[in-house]
């Protein structure tokens, strides 16, 4: 099995590694932080908006089981690309849209992925998603990492995290690894 690597920005990093950590073909999903110029990021300093850091999941997937344009398709459909600096409640260049691509081949897809998509007018408004050459990544804290699972009956978790999660496992369910 040979792994490929993509890493995604799509506002709180909880919730896009909830979306991608339970698909077939992705091996793991780590939060983190990518894009920013300050070496060894905390939240703390991300959450200032001064290290042009976005939170990010850098995803590991085998391209054999989920192609790179598959886990394109669900992060066009899990969040809002339309917004710049902006998800829901949540503000700043760190939630910002973002695909931070591992090859010259990664661009290409994604520049093709997000101009159709765009075309479908799956959003009312036009995709401003940032598509960039990934740089250093940079794991974010322990706590974040498996955050929806861990604290499930987290207020966040409960309220944002929980019925986007609903309505994902609906849409995408023959792509869910099972269940045990």
């Amino acid at each position: 099995m040979s792994l490929e690597t993509t890493t995604l920005g799509a506002g709180c990093f909880w919730c896009v590694e909830a979306v991608y950590q339970d698909l077939r073909g992705v091996a793991s999903a780590v939060s983190g932080y990518m894009g920013g110029s300050l070496e060894h990021p905390t939240y703390e300093a991300v959450c200032s908006g001064r290290t042009d850091h976005a939170e990010v999941v850098q995803l590991q997937f085998d391209p054999e089981i989920i192609s790179f344009d598959d886990l394109l398709y669900i992060f066009w459909r899990t969040h809002d690309p339309t917004t710049l600096n902006r998800q829901g409640a949540d503000r700043g260049t760190q939630y910002r849209s973002v695909v931070f691509y591992h090859s010259p081949e990664q661009y290409e897809r994604a520049i093709v992925s997000k101009v159709n998509t765009d075309k479908t007018n799956l959003w009312p408004d036009p995709i401003v998603t940032e598509i960039a050459p990934a740089s250093a990544f940079w794991p974010a804290e322990d706590y974040h990492q498996n955050y929806y699972r861990l604290n499930p009956n987290q207020p966040y978790c409960a309220i944002v995290i929980d019925p986007k999660m609903q309505a994902f496992r609906q849409k995408f369910a023959e792509r869910l690894q099972p269940t045990a």
